[in-house]
Parts: structure tokens; sequence; C-alpha cells
């Protein structure tokens, strides 16, 4: 028998949450940077009587990415892949989330574009941080999405001039997260597969938690306040729009972007939430 293989990259809140809803039946591939985290959380799937196994990645090194695409096609047909491994802006300076959360979904999209079963999906979860760029050049636009991944940090405007700061570099990352999706939409379903990201608002997880204890927590709540929805946003929330977009009611559904934030957005752009650039 073929066994159906879930890929899981990240094992924090939101990769645990998916991991439940989408792991039944299948087997799940953990993968962390983090081993206490990978080891943690999957001794807690295997507790719950999921086949779950796991593997240390680096998303940031093709040469990892690499091997655990290899390894999950081995395990059998890789029919979902989840990436949600990134930093925040409070836990890395700009080189490293460019690194991790620009670069590292590039290579993560071409390496697992390549294993991934026909009629499989994946999702990356991106933020809500990628709407909140202001228009940017569309020749850099086309170079976020299309440039090979190897070559995306040596671009001329993601340099440490061009982007002092790890807010900006975080924001930039998201937005290049969709532009990423959407052109690699079009290599996955050469091979009759899907891709699309998710961008979350404040999702009550460890590194929400590291993001409202820095210095940026003031602004955190404030989102939350003036956010129609009023309050955060859950790990299960995130895992139930995951299951949409992975599943067979989402079939037409490819290279696009789902902004599930409770409303910051709108209230950022009705003026009823004014944040300091």
């Amino acid at each position: 028998m073929n066994r159906e293989v879930v890929v899981v990259i990240g094992a924090g809140g939101i990769g645990q949450a998916i991991a439940r809803r989408q792991g039944p039946s299948k087997s799940v591939l953990l993968a962390d940077y983090n081993d206490n985290t990978l080891k943690s959380a999957a001794a807690v799937l295997q507790g719950a009587g999921y086949n779950a196994t796991t593997q240390h990645v680096d998303v940031s090194s093709r040469e990892s990415v690499s091997a655990l695409a290899q390894a999950a096609a081995q395990l059998g047909s890789v029919v979902q892949v989840v990436h949600t491994a990134g930093v925040s802006p409070a836990q890395a300076p700009p080189a490293a989330v460019l690194a991790i959360d620009l670069a590292g979904t590039a290579i993560v999209l071409e390496e697992f574009g390549r294993v991934i079963a026909p009629g499989g999906a994946g999702i990356v979860i991106s933020s809500m941080a990628g709407y909140m760029q202001p228009p940017s050049d569309p020749t850099h636009e086309d170079a976020l999405a299309h440039t090979p991944a190897d070559e995306l940090l040596g671009l001329p405007f993601l340099s440490a001039e061009a982007v002092p700061t790890s807010a900006a570099a975080y924001a930039l990352a998201k937005r290049a997260n969709h532009l990423r999706v959407q052109a690699a939409s079009v290599h996955w379903g050469d091979r009759g597969a899907r891709v699309n990201s998710i961008s979350p608002g404040i999702i009550l997880t460890p590194l929400a938690q590291d993001e409202m204890n820095s210095e940026g927590g003031p602004t955190y709540r404030a989102m939350i306040e003036t956010s129609a929805s009023g309050r955060v946003g859950t790990a299960d929330e995130v895992a139930s729009a995951a299951a949409f977009l992975l599943g067979p009611e989402s079939t037409f559904i490819t290279g696009s972007d789902l902004l599930m934030d409770g409303g910051v957005i709108a209230a950022l752009r009705s003026g009823r939430l004014q944040l300091r650039r």
C-alpha cells in the first residue's frame, strides 16, 4: 500500500494544530529546526495515536530542505505539505528574517514542488504583515516572485542598507510569500497539484507571545482592540482554514492568499488603526 504523507514544517502551535487536523489515516512527517520542540510535538501526536515521524530541518538551507523532501517521498505519496516555519521581528535580526521567512519559503516551494503528488496540495503560513507593505516597485515584485531561491538574498533591494530593521524584513518577507506562492502554483499545477497561503493575524502562539512581550507589544494590543473581532485568533482556527484549502472542496483554488486577521487590515485601511511607519 502506498501510504499518504503529510509534511508539516514547523512544529509550533499552528503546525501541531494542522497536523492533528490532517494527520488521521496518514503518515505525518514533522520537521523543525528546534529539536526539543520537534521531539515534544511528535510525542504528543504519537501519544494520541498518530503515525508521526520527525526530521531536523533548516529551511534556509537548500541541502536540508532537499533531504526532507526526499525523506518524505520515501515514506509514501506526498499529498499535503504545510510550511509554518518562521521567525518574528522580535526573534531575529533582519538578515535572519529574510533568510528564513523569505528565502526559506522559496526553497520549500521549489523542493516540494518536485515531489508533491498529483492531486496534492500545499499551504504556506504567511502573515497579515504582508498586507502592511506600501505599494512596491513592480520590478521588485517580479523579482521576489521569480528569482531562483538561491539568488534571492542577493537582490539589491534586500541589502542590509535597504532593509535595516527586522520589522521591515518581516513585512517584506510575508509580501514575498504571497508572490512566491502565486508563481509556484504554476509549476505545482504542472504536476496536478495546488498551493496557497494563509495570512493569519495575531494567533496566540509562543511567537506571538514573544511579540506581545517586546517593544512592539503596545502596537499588538492596539491591533486587537481596533479590529472588528476584538480578540486574538487560535491555532485551531488556522487549522480549519488550512483543512479547507488542502481539501476537496477547494480544488479550484490555487495561487491565492487567505487573509484571516480578525479585521486588523480592515481597521488599518479604514483609518481606525494608526501605525507608526
